[in-house]
């Protein structure tokens, strides 16, 4: 698993990266209660808003952290929000994303330097 400077994770499987927000950012959050998702097909890039977490404190802007088309999201968030504070970096996922520029990947940070970043 690998982390953005904004909170997200990146999960590759093959050329598909599941992404999602981070134990930390939820816990930040507060109680999600409402999500919006983006489309399936649609093009993302890196850095671009994909979706948007409402909690009981705030709402917040959900960034990608990779470039590529959106191949699935997780419908089981809309009916269950709570599934991102129960369980962020699991059953919690936000899309998977068919990549672009695995490239991308080498600005992420891996499970050392995210836990140093929060320091």
């Amino acid at each position: 698993m690998q982390y953005s400077d904004s909170h997200e994770w990146v999960k590759i499987t093959n050329s598909t990266a599941t992404v999602g927000v981070s134990q930390y950012a939820q816990k930040e959050l507060g109680d999600i209660v409402h999500i919006e998702l983006p489309k399936v097909g649609a093009h993302i890039k890196k850095g671009q808003e994909m979706a948007v977490l409402e909690s009981t404190k705030a709402a917040a802007d959900v960034y990608s952290p990779v470039s590529g088309e959106i191949a699935e999201v997780n419908k089981e968030l809309v009916d269950h929000p709570e599934l991102i504070n129960e369980s962020p970096e699991d059953t919690g996922w936000l899309i998977r994303v068919t990549l672009n520029d695995p490239t991308e990947l080498e600005s992420l940070m891996d499970n050392a330097a995210y836990e140093k970043f929060l320091k």
